[in-house]
């Protein structure tokens, strides 16, 4: 299956794209090439305010949150949250929630000045649509709403965490030097 015709028909929110890459082992490099892809359209949407180096900053920091995320929705989903048919590996959650990103690509029309705002607000909400079809059909859940928990967890969990890091990093720059 092509990357291109997988990225639309993950943006149609098609509940049997995100089965079939939750099956295809070797869809791992795809999902990961969404997941950049997105992050660099991002990039490109607000290259005024980010700059060259913000969207290699924001492609890594996309990479590496999109990891926590799957492992986050892994372990709520599997542990704290499963229902009895609940079957999931973190390979198949990387694959669906990759995909999930699929939307993000329309960010790249925030370079369009007076858009940024709003392209950005309705590929976020595309996006989380995305990514509850995603954990939803990866955690072969029969609700939506137990879906969109864990999505709500995973995201209170990981601001948690970015806040206490930012608080940490923050605290050092203050600390005097001896």
């Amino acid at each position: 299956m092509s990357l291109q015709d997988r990225i639309i028909r993950a943006a149609k929110l098609d509940p049997n794209l995100y089965e079939e890459v939750e099956a295809d082992t070797g869809a791992l490099s795809q999902a990961m090439t969404v997941v950049i892809l997105s992050s660099i359209a991002s990039g490109i949407g607000m290259i005024e305010r980010v700059g060259v180096g913000g969207l290699v900053m924001g492609t890594f920091a996309a990479l590496v949150g999109w990891y926590v995320w799957a492992y986050l929705a892994y372990l709520i989903g599997t542990k704290l949250l499963p229902e009895p048919q609940t079957q999931a590996d973190l390979g198949q959650l990387l694959r669906t929630t990759g995909f999930s990103s699929s939307p993000g690509l329309l960010r790249v029309l925030g370079i369009i000045p007076g858009l940024t705002g709003i392209v950005f607000f309705v590929a976020s909400i595309w996006m989380l649509v995305a990514m509850v079809i995603a954990i939803r059909q990866a955690l072969d859940y029969t609700s939506t709403l137990r879906a969109f928990g864990v999505c709500i967890i995973g995201w209170l969990i990981q601001a948690l965490f970015l806040a206490l890091l930012f608080t940490l990093f923050g605290g050092i720059q203050h600390m005097p030097a001896n």
